[in-house]
């Protein structure tokens, strides 16, 4: 059993939105729920009560909603939410018209802004008015090529306002990349920066937006926001025109909310994956709607009044999840930048300057923290920090440790995975359940999360796939320019009949924890065993000498072995002696199965724009086959270090 790191005291816990909502559902439906387990049973055994019943506690708005909750449930893909509701999204995300924060900004550059609620509304009006003068309507495409800034937020929000579908992707992708993405979409106005800060330098990007917009036939007007730069020079780039001059001719009015369908696209998602051009994941409007505030209000506690601080760019799914936020009264805290710039404690002075609650980031920030040998908790308050959330990929069991020893001992740390796919969590956060060393709390409300093995049968306490045997509001309206559904079917569907199957591989204990070992399709097979590469990191990145490390699996001699690749450390080399010491070190945590047949020093890691890295991306040039897609990559010359190894030919 894992360490219990965490206990909610008694007086969080009855206070806890969770606990409010229970006891609610409790009065209305006449049960008698009792614990936070026996509420998620209850949500999943009757989602079409448990999804009502969010809506009116959260007091989310709708022309209608409806008589009807749900159609052909027994379909995946098929089944339909809501399919009478008339809704709009920026309608349930300005609940406050007032003079208290509604968005702050920190830049690495030092620049500082905020925004009222009032402010928001008066933005977001002009906005709104400015994109419809441009003919923008219902269904039509409007993309951010943007850090995360409170300009992007008002576009983002007058764009859901007018029923118009958004997009977005942060100012570090190429060309190429922008490209493939937003060119498939085909969007009528792109918002941009003429440049922006990053790590103590500032990036101009606008020959890149030259580029994008002579690649993108469809944009009438591209708006620019003067950012890294004094001045927007826009001559040379077609249709271009400033922020301040596209608002320009339009008053305070207010806002129009087209009223639009349940499923009615809101979001364009990206997959980041590397074969062929990224997938594009439609999100509607009500689903994408009910999961988040679902997540916010009733997982992480946000209430009116929190300040929620996300570290992300615009290129990942966490800023849609952020910018939820808004529903439940709260202030967002932006931050676009390096969080190591100049000194690694940038994000806690925010913290302590702004009043910061809710703290989201990534387990690769954190494993730097550690790395770094920064302590927190020795310099910083902290002391408005009720809850710390982790995604990307797997929170080390030594990173719990980390944050209770050096980051804040009272604090809820939540390990949430979900993503892209469904704009939210399969598992994550719970107030009112202790934390465990290594474990997700949690499954989310709503969603029949389940674990398979190979023969689809649902299984405790082993590995398997994660999987979800009920349909959920946030499943995905479709791909884009996948007319029969073909595509969306083999993603999700193609491995087991009517069940969603994530391609992720877990154990879900007895308590309903769960704890995600990497992705199925990544995992390594010697011999017919699985084994989830997770679990190699974590023992080899436990090494002083190791920064970080990649692991695939090679095809050979009619079977798979395991080849480990290391980023060392300075001053340090891979000599038979480090070899030797990674493997005794991963032969005595794991199992001799985990021991790679072949341990290599590289330079560097291809990883996404989002951070991860790309195990498949690797695993094809080791094998000789073409990655087709290296825009999905942050540094694609990395890919050239696995190419043709001596060492894997024997």
């Amino acid at each position: 059993m894992s360490d219990f790191l965490w206990q909610p005291t008694k007086e969080r816990v009855e206070n806890a939105n969770v606990t409010r909502f229970r006891d609610w559902v409790n009065e209305k439906h006449a049960l008698n729920l009792q614990s936070f387990t026996e509420l998620y049973d209850w949500s999943v055994a009757e989602i079409e009560r448990f999804w009502p019943a969010l809506i009116e506690y959260a007091d989310l708005k709708a022309e209608t909603w409806g008589d009807r909750v749900l159609i052909d449930g027994n379909k995946m893909p098929g089944a339909q939410f809501f399919p009478d509701a008339r809704l709009n999204f920026a309608e349930n995300l300005l609940v406050r018209d007032d003079d208290t924060d509604a968005l702050i900004f920190w830049g690495e550059d030092k620049v500082k802004s905020r925004l009222s609620w009032a402010e928001l509304n008066i933005a977001v009006s002009k906005f709104s008015q400015a994109l419809r003068a441009e003919g923008v309507g219902k269904g039509d495409r409007v993309c951010g090529y943007m850090p995360n800034m409170s300009e992007t937020v008002i576009a983002m929000l007058a764009t859901a306002a007018i029923g118009a579908t958004w997009s977005s992707a942060s100012p570090d992708f190429g060309v190429q990349g922008v490209v493939d993405r937003f060119g498939q979409i085909e969007p009528t106005v792109m918002i941009t920066v003429d440049g922006y800060h990053y790590n103590g330098k500032q990036h101009d990007i606008r020959e890149k937006v030259h580029d994008v917009v002579e690649r993108i036939d469809s944009l009438k007007k591209v708006v620019i926001v003067p950012y890294a730069f004094d001045g927007a020079n826009t001559t040379d780039i077609r249709n271009a025109v400033t922020y301040d001059d596209f608002i320009a001719p339009f008053r305070t009015e207010k806002i129009v909310f087209e009223q639009v369908e349940f499923d009615h696209p809101l979001y364009v998602m990206f997959s980041s994956g590397t074969t062929g051009k990224p997938k594009c994941i439609v999100h509607g409007t009500g689903g994408t709607l009910l999961k988040q505030v679902s997540e916010h209000i009733l997982h992480c506690d946000v209430a009116p009044g929190d300040r929620v601080f996300y570290f992300t760019t615009c290129g990942w799914m966490m800023w849609n999840w952020l910018m939820a936020g808004l529903a439940a009264g709260a202030t967002l805290l932006l931050y676009d930048g390096s969080p190591f710039y100049p000194n690694g404690n940038i994000l806690f002075d925010y913290a302590d300057a702004e009043g910061m609650t809710l703290f989201g980031t990534s387990a690769k920030y954190i494993d730097a923290l550690a790395k770094a040998e920064l302590r927190p908790r020795e310099t910083h308050d902290l002391s408005t920090v009720r809850a710390m959330t982790s995604t990307g990929s797997p929170l080390a069991p030594e990173s719990f440790d980390y944050v209770y020893r050096d980051i804040k001992e009272d604090i809820h740390l939540a390990s949430i995975s979900g993503g892209t796919d469904i704009l939210g969590c399969f598992v994550l956060a719970c107030p009112v359940l202790p934390v465990k060393r290594g474990v997700i709390q949690t499954r989310a409300l709503g969603v029949a999360v389940d674990v398979f093995d190979d023969d689809g049968n649902s299984v405790r306490n082993e590995k398997g796939e994660l999987v979800c045997t009920k349909p959920f509001p946030s499943m995905p309206v479709g791909f884009w320019n996948d007319p029969d559904g073909s595509r969306y079917h083999s993603a999700y569907f193609d491995r087991f009949d009517n069940i969603w199957c994530h391609g992720d591989y877990v154990e879900l204990d007895d308590d309903g924890g769960m704890v995600i070992y990497g992705r199925s399709d990544a995992t390594l097979n010697p011999g017919g065993v699985r084994i989830g590469t997770a679990e190699i990191y974590r023992q080899v990145e436990k090494l002083p000498e190791i920064q970080e490390s990649i692991v695939i699996g090679q095809d050979w001699d009619n079977d798979v072995r395991v080849i480990l690749f290391v980023v060392l450390r300075d001053n340090y080399e891979l000599d038979t002696a480090l070899i030797d010491k990674i493997k005794k070190q991963i032969r005595n945590n794991c199992t001799p199965r985990h021991v790679p047949a072949k341990v290599l020093a590289v330079a560097d890691i291809p990883r996404t724009k989002s951070g991860k890295i790309t195990e498949l991306a690797v695993r094809d040039v080791v094998h000789g086959r073409p990655v087709k897609n290296q825009e999905a990559l942050a540094n694609p010359t990395a890919l050239e270090l696995f190419s043709n190894l001596s060492e894997l030919k024997t």
